[in-house]
């Protein structure tokens, strides 16, 4: 009976075996990529990592102490004074670094720095030469700071030789033309950068991104926070509101004061986790079309802002096949991708029964829903939405994997497709990602919906521009409806096509853009350029020609020349501005750095902050002999609503956590327990034979 026992003992143990290295099989299998996978393997993200307070002993590791917002908005434009007050509570002489955010159109235009009783004023320059300047302040032993642009909306400032005891005041200045939409005008300023995944260790992208501090998601900033808002309009304002905050306001007619709520008591405000969004409209629904002059020394620069007809839906709308690229990495985990599944059941739910689609899920790395697009019916619909409602998010962000995938699949010759993209754009690959689109317009036309209370607002834009498409911002669940609704009158009828400007009577050069785009939502036409006045100059006027739902399409707008504004200097850093950013996406399409001398030339003429041009303050005394001292890096807040995931609990060792195991992982988990299991069963027969 014994003996029996045994073999019975044995042939299960065999047989445990065999399981547990079948499971094991399986799960390698399940590891390799698929014919249909993406074939790039996660990488870890080295820009962000988790703030750890008390590092170095007598070192003031939070030096950023307050940030002080002044915005002036004349008509449209938006003058914007940003204060940052450094204090070093420590004892050691230190360098103090910091990553934020700007708004994407900003031209940054000005920086002053205030060490005690002394103003230092900056100098543009090159940015290489800028940096050389830095270190060579910083060495000596005076106070000096530098400003950097990593991307057209995230900037860094390094503040070098600030003393024990010191407070220094960093200020800068930048414009904004606010563009309104279906009749509602809004001022974005950004607080907080999001964490970025950056993609390889050691690769140029990665390389191209600074490394980044970054506190817990429950975790306060412990710098103070606030702004005031001064809005004048020849127009009757009728509305202001904040969705992001809680704020006072006092309307009086052509004006209006905004602040944070709260703020005039205490005097500051923590709310500096999320953007700050301010939405207005002038009475009647009014936008301030029109031609704004201005006369400079040597150049004189005009702004054309001009009001297109209303949407007028079209009675046959031609199928489409539509294709949703959703992120459900780790920074989309929780708040975000809960959003994320709100607008999803607005945009899937909104399709014709003719259209077709799917969905393309991606982290580390991506799938399909269906082997390829499905009609559009109630049951595939409710089916895609069921999965979409199962996901958690986790990993990384492998962005350009799945858009190469998306492009890597066939579609009918005669079926038009677009792409959507639902991200929080926390990734580093901006450029990448914009070439990529541009390279595929001929296949489909692109619009991106960026998710959360601090969206990547440049990437979002860039693709919308680069697929000739619209970007829209998501920051809570109850703006899914609208927003998806907002798309679906895009995407029934074009407002403006074929869109040309035309001046008689005054002489116009360098006109941005070169080639106007169709306008896909009640928002201006905006015309930048230069002019010079002509004998020809009696009754000059702008025309607008297009087409419209309805047909053939013109307006006219005459020009006043006896009403300029001489004083008004915004409208070149403007012109500078959006210059660049042609510049620049000409750049992304290309790769490399062709439009490099044509971009720092620009920077330099028109003092402007660019990717190869950077600001310079020196102090000329020197308060540190030897320049000895510490580095504190400033940490950023974790954005409202983004959980930890977005760094990774080991993000300091370069590990890139999930809390929600993307496929590939589930396999490995399978490859640890078959390993387990084998042992357990090696144990039980040793157990067996002994007796």
């Amino acid at each position: 009976m014994r003996t029996a026992a045994l073999i019975v003992k044995s042939a299960s143990v065999v047989l445990a075996q065999r399981l547990t290295w079948h499971l094991a099989l399986t799960a390698f299998v399940l590891l390799a990529p698929s014919a249909r996978a993406s074939t790039d393997a996660p990488a870890k993200a080295e820009s962000p990592y988790f703030f750890v307070q008390g590092a170095q002993a007598g070192v003031e590791a939070l030096p950023l102490k307050r940030t002080d917002v002044k915005v002036n908005i004349s008509g449209v434009i938006a003058d914007v004074v940003v204060t940052q007050t450094y204090k070093n509570e420590g004892t050691t002489p230190i360098e103090a670094k910091y990553i934020f955010p700007g708004s994407t159109r900003a031209a940054v235009n000005g920086l002053n720095v205030r060490v005690g009783d002394r103003l230092v004023v900056a100098q543009i320059r090159e940015k290489q030469q800028a940096r050389v300047e830095y270190d060579e302040a910083k060495r000596a032993g005076k106070t000096a700071a530098l400003l950097e642009q990593h991307r057209p909306n995230v900037f860094q400032m390094n503040v070098a030789n600030i003393l024990p005891g010191d407070d220094v005041q960093v200020e800068l200045r930048y414009n904004e033309l606010l563009v309104p939409e279906e009749g509602q005008y809004q001022f974005v300023f950004p607080t907080v950068v999001g964490p970025r995944y950056a993609g390889a260790a050691g690769s140029a992208v990665a390389e191209s991104f600074p490394a980044q501090a970054v506190l817990r998601s429950n975790q306060p900033s412990a710098s103070a926070f606030d702004l005031k808002v001064n809005l004048a309009s020849p127009i009757g304002i009728q509305e202001v509101r904040s969705p992001s905050h809680s704020i006072d306001t006092e309307m009086n007619g052509q004006r209006a004061s905004v602040q944070l709520a709260g703020s005039a008591s205490r005097g500051v405000s923590k709310s500096n986790n999320r953007d700050f969004i301010l939405d207005y409209r002038l009475a009647g629904a009014q936008i301030q079309s029109g031609v704004l002059l201005q006369r400079g020394e040597k150049e004189n620069f005009f702004i054309a802002m001009v009001q297109p007809p209303k949407a007028v839906p079209q009675a046959a709308i031609t199928p489409r096949d539509y294709v949703f690229v959703v992120d459900i990495s780790g920074s989309m985990h929780g708040f975000p991708l809960d959003t994320t599944k709100a607008l999803m059941r607005q945009l899937l739910g909104n399709l014709k029964a003719s259209d077709t689609f799917n969905v393309l899920l991606f982290s580390g790395s991506n799938r399909f829903l269906a082997p390829q697009s499905v009609p559009a019916t109630p049951a595939n619909v409710n089916a895609a939405i069921r999965t979409i409602e199962q996901m958690g998010g986790g990993g990384s962000t492998e962005l350009l994997p799945a858009l190469r995938r998306v492009y890597a699949e066939p579609k009918p010759a005669d079926l038009s497709r677009t792409v959507v993209v639902v991200t929080d754009g926390y990734v580093t690959v901006e450029s990448e990602a914009f070439a990529l689109v541009r390279k595929q317009l001929g296949q489909a036309n692109v619009f991106a919906f960026g998710i959360g209370s601090s969206v990547n607002r440049h990437l979002m834009e860039g693709l919308a521009r680069a697929g000739m498409g619209e970007p829209f911002i998501v920051t809570q669940p109850s703006e899914a409806k609208a927003q998806a609704e907002r798309f679906r009158r895009m995407i029934e009828s074009p407002v403006l096509t074929s869109v040309k400007a035309r001046f008689e009577g005054l002489d116009v050069y360098d006109v941005e853009p070169q080639v106007l785009p169709d306008v896909l939502a009640e928002r201006p036409v905006i015309v930048f350029g230069k002019w010079r006045e002509t004998s020809k100059s009696a009754n000059p006027k702008l025309l607008i020609e297009g087409r419209a739902a309805s047909g053939a399409y013109q307006q006219t707008l005459p020009i006043d020349l006896q009403g300029i504004d001489s004083s008004t200097t915004a409208l070149r850093y403007l012109w500078a501005r959006h210059r660049i950013a042609g510049l620049s996406d000409e750049e992304a399409l290309t790769g490399g750095d062709a439009q490099k001398a044509a971009i720092t030339r620009l920077g330099l003429d028109y003092n402007l902050l660019t990717q190869y041009t950077s600001f310079i303050a020196v102090d000329k005394v020197v308060r540190n002999p030897g320049g000895q001292g510490a580095t504190a890096n400033q940490p950023s807040p974790m954005p409202e609503g983004v959980s930890d995931l977005a760094v990774g609990e080991a993000s300091a060792l370069g590990a890139d956590v999930s809390s929600t195991p993307e496929p590939e992982t589930w396999a490995a988990m399978l490859v640890v327990l078959a390993v387990l299991g084998a042992q357990m069963a090696r144990r039980r027969e040793r157990r067996a034979f002994t007796g």
